[in-house]
């Protein structure tokens, strides 16, 4: 983030970075559909070296590795112990996660499905979407009556819900289909607690927003392999990868912006279609 662009915000702006869909593999040899997910990782943690400096917050929104194999959450722990950062970090299961496995590499987002973070005027939400063997997610009952409670009892704060699946269509009928199974019932809780500002997830690897009754919906790339847009089938988009940085302000504004690696910048190949 920019210096100039760091000073428009207000006193008491919470600064966040999300990466999204990391795909790392047990053996750091092997590819994603002839991408190296380490590699391409690498290179987002240097693009975004000036927005981590900057952030409050660092969201890992899920799909952290491909497998869930613990090598992969060890080498995801090493890559960001390397950024030589106190950076407070919270990790959420996608659904190539293993939940177990994350929860150990990083205690530090809590062992259940839902978790609460209070930071100045804002409150985030992480739940946690994924189901054991299934590509699509679903939130449990009591997650919703949480994050209910949760809304109700400190409607004083703004409040950005943060998940893996997206609870809305996003347009892509392949991608559709894997959703948030149960989406209307937590668009339905959103509908009626007035604190919510944002909702923010990942698992559809391109960038998306959408404004839905005055909250903003947004995905945010992979940090590997892409999908194009508006499909009806999976097609892999030779864009590069990404993250999203959010500027939350005291007043409840949300500033955004996707960003990307640079051509060239990344020492991956590029992904194949296969």
């Amino acid at each position: 983030m920019a210096a100039a662009s760091i000073a428009r915000d207000p006193a008491g702006t919470l600064r966040l970075v999300q990466f999204t869909d990391l795909h790392l593999l047990g053996d750091s040899a092997e590819r994603l559909r002839g991408m190296d997910t380490d590699a391409t990782f690498r290179a987002v943690l240097a693009a975004a070296r000036r927005d981590l400096a900057a952030a409050d917050l660092l969201l890992l929104t899920g799909d952290l590795a491909e497998h869930g194999e613990a090598a992969a959450y060890a080498r995801l722990r090493a890559h960001l112990h390397a950024l030589d950062t106190d950076l407070p970090t919270r990790a959420i299961p996608g659904n190539h996660d293993h939940p177990r496995r994350l929860a150990a590499a990083f205690p530090e987002s809590g062992p259940d499905r839902c978790a609460e973070l209070a930071l100045g005027e804002w409150r985030i939400l992480l739940l946690d979407s994924s189901v054991p063997g299934q590509s699509a997610g679903r939130l449990e009952a009591r997650q919703l009556a949480w994050l209910e409670g949760r809304l109700e009892r400190a409607s004083e704060r703004h409040a950005l819900v943060v998940l893996h699946h997206p609870p809305l269509p996003i347009g892509s009928a392949w991608l559709d289909a894997i959703a948030l199974e149960n989406g209307p019932e937590l668009l339905a809780c959103l509908d009626r607690q007035d604190p919510v500002r944002g909702v923010l997830f990942g698992h559809i690897h391109q960038a998306f927003e959408r404004r839905r009754r005055g909250v903003r919906h947004f995905a945010t790339p992979s940090t590997c392999v892409q999908f194009v847009p508006r499909t009806e089938r999976v097609e892999v988009d030779p864009a590069m990868p990404g993250w999203r940085t959010l500027a939350l302000r005291p007043d409840g504004r949300i500033r955004t912006r996707v960003r990307r690696v640079a051509e060239g910048q990344s020492a991956a190949e590029r992904p194949t279609s296969a």
